[in-house]
C-alpha cells in the first residue's frame, strides 16, 4: 500500500467504545425508509445497512432518528421513543456491524424545520419562521420550560433504546438548522430566560441534552455531536460562538465531534459554491479551515464531512492532524464499497457523479430524489445503478414527495428555483 494512504486504514481509539477499524465513516443520510405514517423502522433499513456494513467503513452513522412524530424532518424518518421496536432495531444494529463497522444512531428533532406535511404547528426556541421557502414551514410556537425539559428527556430516552438495541454509539444532531441548532443561533433563539441570551444561555439546551444522554447510556458508550461551524447568515451563530460550544462539549466529555455548517436557509452543508473559499475548494473539504482552528484549541477527535473525494486529500488532512475521521455520504450511496477500496489503495477517488438535466430547479431536486432512489435500491437488495434515469427519478421523486418535499412544494406554490433539502444534506 502507498505509505500516505496508510493513514486511511489506521485504527482509531476513542475515549469510549470499540476501536474504529479505519478513519473512514459514512455520515448521516436521511434514508426515509421508515413507515411514513408511524415512523416505525423497517426491514428495508436492515438490508441497506448490511450493504453499507460490507463496504469497509469504520463507522456508520444513521440518518435522523427522532423521538417525536412532530419532530420529523420528513415522512419516513425513524421515530423511536420506547422499546416497542427493539426486535427490528437489533436486526438493524447486527446487520450493520457484523462485518466490523460500528453503527451509531443519530438522534435529532427538526424543530421549526418540520415541514407542514409533518406538522402544522412546529416547536422552536422562539416563534421565528423559516424564511424564503415558499410557505413550506409554518411559524413555530415558542417552547415553554416544561416542554424543553421533556425534549431533553426525549433525546436521552431514544439514546437508551439505541444502546439496548446494540448500536455501539449515538450522535446528537446539533447542526443544519434543526432544533438544537435553533437554540444556538441568535437569529432563531430570541429568548431572555436561561435558555437564551448570550452564548452561555443559548448552548444550555445542547449541554443539558449531552448530560442527559450520558446518564441514559452510561459511562462506556461513545457520544458524538454534529455541530455547525457557523450558520453562514448575517447575525447568526458565528465561528467564535461555535468555538465556545466546542470547549463546553469537551468539558462534557463527548467522544467525537463532527463538523458541518449551514441550515435550510443557507445550505452550506450541500457545498454551495457561494460559501466555499478558494483555499477550501483547492483542498476539497468544505469546512477544513474551521476544523484546523478547532484542532488548535482542543484534542477532541474530529470528523469532517463534506467535499473530500480523493484518497490523497483525505490522507493528507488526517496526516496533518487537523482531523481524525473523514465522513462521506453521497459517494457511498453510489459506491458502497468505496471505503474499502480507498483504504487498500484500489481506488484513488470517489466517482464524480452529479445528476443533472440542465434545468436548475430540476437539478436541485435531483440531488435529493436520485440519491433516494439509490438508497431504496440497496434497501431491496439491489446494487446502486450509476446510469439510473434522471427524468424518471424526478417523476418518481415528485410523485412520492409531492406533499412533503421542499422542492416539490416550491414547484407547486411559486415555481421559484431554490436550493433546499427534504432529506438530511448528504455531502
Amino acid at each position: 500500500m502507498n505509505a500516505p494512504l496508510d493513514h486511511l486504514s489506521q485504527p482509531l481509539s476513542l475515549r469510549r467504545g470499540p476501536v474504529l477499524r479505519n478513519r473512514l465513516a459514512k455520515s448521516a443520510t436521511s434514508e426515509a425508509l421508515a413507515d411514513r405514517r408511524t415512523g416505525r423502522p423497517t426491514e428495508a433499513l436492515v438490508r441497506l445497512y448490511e450493504r453499507w456494513g460490507r463496504g469497509g467503513a469504520g463507522l456508520l452513522i444513521t440518518g435522523n432518528v427522532v423521538f417525536d412524530l412532530q419532530g420529523r424532518t420528513e415522512p419516513g424518518n425513524v421515530v423511536i421513543h420506547d422499546d416497542r421496536d427493539l426486535p427490528v432495531l437489533r436486526r438493524w444494529a447486527e446487520a450493520a456491524q457484523q462485518h466490523g463497522a460500528q453503527l451509531w444512531m443519530q438522534i435529532n428533532h427538526a424543530g421549526r424545520q418540520a415541514p407542514r406535511g409533518v406538522t402544522r404547528q412546529p416547536a422552536a426556541p422562539s416563534a421565528v419562521a423559516v424564511q424564503g421557502l415558499g410557505g413550506l414551514f409554518a411559524t413555530p410556537r415558542e417552547l415553554d420550560d416544561d416542554t424543553i425539559r421533556r425534549l431533553i428527556d426525549g433525546y436521552a430516552r431514544t439514546a437508551a433504546v439505541a444502546v439496548r438495541a446494540g448500536f455501539s454509539g449515538v450522535q446528537i444532531h446539533a447542526a443544519h438548522g434543526y432544533l438544537i441548532s435553533q437554540f444556538l443561533s441568535p437569529l432563531t433563539n430570541r429568548r431572555t430566560d436561561r435558555w437564551g441570551g448570550d452564548i452561555e444561555g443559548r448552548m444550555r439546551f445542547l449541554v443539558e441534552v449531552v448530560g442527559a444522554v450520558r446518564r441514559a447510556v452510561g459511562g462506556e458508550v461513545p457520544i458524538g455531536v454534529k455541530l455547525n461551524s457557523a450558520d453562514f447568515q448575517r447575525g447568526g451563530f458565528s465561528e467564535d460562538e461555535s468555538m465556545a460550544v466546542v470547549a463546553a462539549l469537551e468539558a462534557e466529555g463527548i467522544d467525537l465531534l463532527e463538523i458541518s455548517g449551514g441550515s435550510y436557509e443557507s445550505s452550506a452543508m450541500m457545498g454551495d459554491a457561494h460559501h466555499r473559499r478558494a483555499s477550501t475548494r483547492a483542498r476539497e473539504a468544505y469546512f477544513l479551515d474551521y476544523a484546523e482552528q478547532v484542532r488548535r484549541r482542543t484534542r477532541l477527535p474530529l470528523m469532517l464531512t463534506g467535499g473530500m473525494r480523493t484518497a490523497a486529500a483525505m490522507a493528507d488532512v488526517i496526516a496533518s492532524g487537523a482531523i481524525d475521521v473523514v465522513g462521506m455520504a453521497r459517494p457511498l450511496v453510489v459506491e458502497p464499497d468505496l471505503p474499502a477500496q480507498l483504504a487498500r489503495g484500489a481506488a484513488a477517488a470517489a466517482l464524480a457523479i452529479t445528476p443533472r438535466v440542465g434545468v436548475r430547479m430540476f437539478d436541485d431536486m435531483l440531488q435529493i430524489v436520485w440519491y433516494q432512489r439509490q438508497l431504496r435500491r440497496m434497501s431491496r437488495g439491489l446494487e446502486p445503478a450509476r446510469d439510473l434515469g434522471r427524468w424518471s427519478s424526478l417523476v418518481v421523486g415528485f410523485a412520492r414527495n409531492y406533499a412533503y418535499n421542499p422542492l416539490a412544494w416550491l414547484w407547486r406554490r411559486d415555481r421559484r428555483p431554490r436550493l433546499s433539502t427534504a432529506a438530511e444534506p448528504s455531502p
